[in-house]
């Protein structure tokens, strides 16, 4: 039997609190994983994540203190100057 399993199975918190997320998606025929391939993203402090797993959501809402959010936030301004 052909299945095809999609999991996020890394979760990186960044130096500024970007949370960057790999997830895995497995080709598997009866229990023998014949390929797989990654899919990556990254969310900025404070972004939505609405749409994000409870997994990366749980994370989001421990790490992204306002402190985090505003650091963030002026570490952009300044970038942008």
């Amino acid at each position: 039997m052909l299945t095809k399993q999609i999991v996020i199975d890394k979760i990186e918190i960044l130096e500024d609190g970007q949370i960057q997320i790999r997830q895995a998606t497995k080709i598997i025929e009866d229990g023998i994983e014949l390929s797989k391939s990654y899919h990556r993203w990254v969310l900025a402090p404070g972004q939505d994540i609405t749409n994000q797993v409870d997994k990366v959501k749980n994370i989001a809402n421990v790490v992204w203190t306002q402190e985090v959010i505003d650091a963030y936030n002026a570490k952009l301004a300044e970038q942008q100057i």
